[in-house]
């Protein structure tokens, strides 16, 4: 990886160390590691490290994201809550190690791997604005595998603490984004070419980048005297004969035994290749035990000496299993020499064994000397990959299967040992292009210019650390952006005696979840204490109709209303309902209305409103991810069969609207203080509250507005969105609680000014 970074950076490694160290020694072993090999060791206690490792990672993490669940006892472990205990207590090792050597406000942070996926939390825990990415070299799985897991939102959130997170494929990072939305309830958007989620004011951004390898690292061992040896060795044993290899761990997802059979199938199929080629398959040793890797393993060993009785005769084993470990030099001569290389996983992260075997049959000119080619020859390769792996969307040129099929990767097998040598040739000069260009320090060098990238605004922002434990989050926002203080605003309305007072419905005086949508008692007395306040005008600004607003608002008799964006508009109960100077030919909704239904009946849970002057199709109660999908190719739709008509179609909250032109919640706005101006009561105090895209026309009117040349002095103005989130808002409110509990803090200072009124006017009285 240093190779990706300027020549002037110091990497500080973190990790744990494989042996145990005793605690008498360990301060020894820290100073030795950091001076000669910038090392911080954590020297994690063995039984928290069997926990940790073997426990959690290995058998609920590692397994989960493999796609492989707990349905029984026999296959794989039940959730156990002392293991994750003790992963986050290994997690908050690693994090106080961090803390020991960085220097938070230069350094940036690296995090790798589903082992530490929590560390995330505990770094910005301690340092607010730390640089953090974090990258995941395993699958992530679907949210229906991933939503098993009883601990998935505490590992989400803690993942979105980091500032970039990074997937071998966009399979994995799609995955993420989905459990982020259904889990969650958040949304991403893609910006120049950038995937990021909006968290609390912070943006999470999301790569996707493959891995790569170091080809120098293999293009030494292949000129090490010892891999000369071995290959000359290996083509005296085989005499002739065509190699196939395979490299792969001993676990239950690598598909060895299925490789094994792909072979047995070969040679039933084509007897013609008996005594030509070879499988030989060098198995890494298993990473964890159980029962499941036992019965790989002797599934695999009766697989292959059934294959060998059967079409093997003396000097000729079609399957040769190497099961022991085989130094770095002798797989590389393994690499040189096969004409085929297959890796057949079920599941795997990315699996870099495609590229080392392309760099090895590249070779170099100590290997082309050891196996009598010359230099600047032609080169060839073949590649059989399983298209459950990270790499498979890289290698264009290698022939994709699935290993669950046979007969598919035995005529896979086939083809690649058959093909024109020409043919193979090309494939292998465009994989050694892609692998040598993208190798680990150009994996590493893109990460971290991204990182970087992603970081430049965290001074720029005020930051606050909400949330206890693992639902700690940052809450970051703009210095000019803040939440509305009671106080503050109390003081200005006590100050003023002109108000214009705007407040959206859904979101803001109810909430989106709520199944009882009619306003609540308290919405209701404290609209009318608003209401009795003669110095405020006061008025709910919503999309819905105007016999709804009506019903529900029937015990407000002061109260204005406007209805469906504006459209509808009445200054009281008192008044008769008008309507904006818009166009009042609706023709559209005969061109709108089927498409609308047409995707209705296409999404389940969908449904429309139509209202006077606005047809609106909601998918809040959809599928998050298939809604959201339709609701993107409905617009782009109605916009192409609208193009001609006086309409506005626009996406809002779960929603997809058709409208008239003009008709927008910030006309309202700007008619109703225009009107109070033209009356000669020009406001000086300006409240305007809503959560949605259509409250931001309303937000940016009521600034424009009250700074016209008319008004006499400029009104104090609260523009106020529900909810932390990017607005032309200056200020923000967490949830429509808080806008309660703010109205009834005006109601109470309305109805105490009018006690001391009617006090001193009794007072006055009482001394004539």
């Amino acid at each position: 990886m240093k190779d990706g970074f300027s020549s002037d950076t110091d990497v500080v490694y973190v990790g744990s160390l494989k042996v145990d160290v005793d605690s008498s020694e360990q301060d020894e072993v820290s100073r030795r590691l950091l001076e000669e090999f910038n090392c911080v060791p954590t020297f994690l206690p063995p039984e928290l490290q069997k926990k940790f490792y073997h426990g959690f990672c290995k058998q609920h993490l590692w397994s989960l994201f493999h796609y492989m669940l707990p349905m029984c006892p026999d296959y794989g472990n039940r959730f156990d809550r002392l293991l994750w205990q003790a992963y986050l207590s290994a997690n908050k090792i690693f994090a106080d190690k961090v803390m020991e050597v960085i220097n938070p406000e230069e350094d940036y942070v690296w995090v790798h791997d589903y082992h530490l996926m929590v560390l995330p939390t505990f770094l910005r825990k301690r340092f607010y604005r730390i640089k953090l990415g974090f990258f995941l070299h395993s699958p992530f799985p679907s949210s229906e595998i991933y939503g098993t897991l009883p601990v998935r939102d505490e590992i989400l959130k803690a993942l979105l603490n980091a500032d970039l997170i990074g997937f071998h494929t966009f399979d994995y990072a799609r995955h993420f984004l989905s459990c982020c939305r259904r889990m969650l309830g958040l949304d991403y958007e893609s910006k120049r070419g950038h995937i990021g989620l909006d968290y609390f004011g912070r943006t999470v951004y999301v790569k996707i980048l493959p891995v790569g390898i170091h080809v120098g690292r293999l293009q030494s061992a292949l000129n090490h005297p010892s891999s000369s040896t071995k290959v000359k060795e290996i083509v005296e044993q085989f005499n002739g004969k065509k190699l196939i290899v395979g490299v792969d761990d001993m676990d239950i997802f690598k598909g060895i035994s299925l490789k094994v059979l792909a072979m047995e199938q070969l040679l039933q199929q084509h007897t013609e290749l008996r005594g030509k080629i070879v499988l030989v398959q060098i198995v890494n040793p298993a990473r964890s035990a159980g029962k499941d890797v036992e019965e790989a393993k002797r599934e695999t060993y009766e697989s292959t000496k059934r294959i060998n009785d059967i079409f093997g005769f003396p000097g000729y084993e079609p399957v040769v299993l190497i099961d022991r470990r085989v130094p770095f030099y002798e797989k590389t001569a393994y690499y040189a020499l096969a004409e085929c290389c297959i890796v057949n996983a079920v599941r795997d992260g990315m699996n870099l064994v495609p590229y080392k075997y392309i760099v090895c049959r590249q070779g170099t000119s100590k290997m082309d000397e050891a196996l009598q080619i010359a230099s600047g020859s032609p080169r060839t390769s073949m590649l059989v990959v399983s298209e459950f792996i990270g790499c498979s969307p890289s290698l264009s040129g290698a022939i994709r299967v699935n290993p669950w099929d046979i007969d598919a990767v035995a005529d896979a097998l086939n083809m690649a040992i058959t093909l024109p040598d020409m043919e193979k040739q090309l494939r292998h000069e465009k994989h050694y292009r892609y692998v040598s260009s993208h190798d680990v320090a150009y994996w590493a060098r893109s990460f971290v210019q991204d990182l970087e990238r992603a970081c430049k605004e965290h001074y720029s922002k005020r930051c606050w650390g909400i949330g206890f434990g693992l639902s700690f989050r940052i809450l970051s926002l703009s210095p000019s952006f803040r939440k509305l203080s009671i106080d503050h605003i109390v003081s200005a309305y006590k100050r003023t005696c002109r108000r214009a007072i705007f407040l959206d419905y859904d979101g803001t005086l109810v909430p989106h979840a709520s199944i009882i949508k009619s306003p609540s008692p308290e919405v209701i007395s404290v609209l009318n204490n608003l209401c009795s306040d003669s110095k405020n005008t006061v008025f709910i600004v919503s999309g819905r109709g105007r016999n709804s607003l009506s019903d529900w608002f029937a015990q407000c008799e002061n109260l204005g209303l406007a209805a469906e964006h504006g459209y509808f508009i009445r200054w009281s109960r008192m008044f008769d309902w008008e309507t904006i100077p818009v166009g009042a030919d609706f023709g559209w909704k005969r061109i709108a209305e089927p498409v609308m239904k047409l995707y209705m009946e296409a999404t389940d849970g969908s449904y429309i409103e139509p209202k006077e002057s606005a047809l609106v199709w909601h998918h809040q109660d959809a599928d998050p991810d298939f809604g959201s999908c339709q609701a993107k190719e409905m617009l782009d739709h109605l916009e192409n069969v609208l193009a001609n008509e006086p309409v506005v179609v626009k996406r809002g909250q779960q929603i997809v609207e058709v409208k008239a032109q003009g008709v927008t919640k910030g006309f309202v706005a700007e008619k109703i203080i225009s009107t109070m101006i033209s009356n000669g009561k020009p406001p000086d105090f300006v409240l305007c509250i809503g959560d949605d895209r259509s409250d931001e026309d309303m937000f940016e009117s009521i600034s424009n507005t009250a700074y016209r040349s008319t008004l006499p002095v400029p009104p104090e103005i609260f523009a106020c969105t529900v909810g932390q989130k990017p607005s032309k808002a200056r200020y923000y409110l967490d949830d429509t609680v808080d806008v309660l509990t703010l109205l009834q803090g005006l109601a109470a200072a309305s109805s105490s000014k009018s006690r001391s009124n009617t006090e001193t006017q009794v007072s006055f009285e009482n001394s004539v």
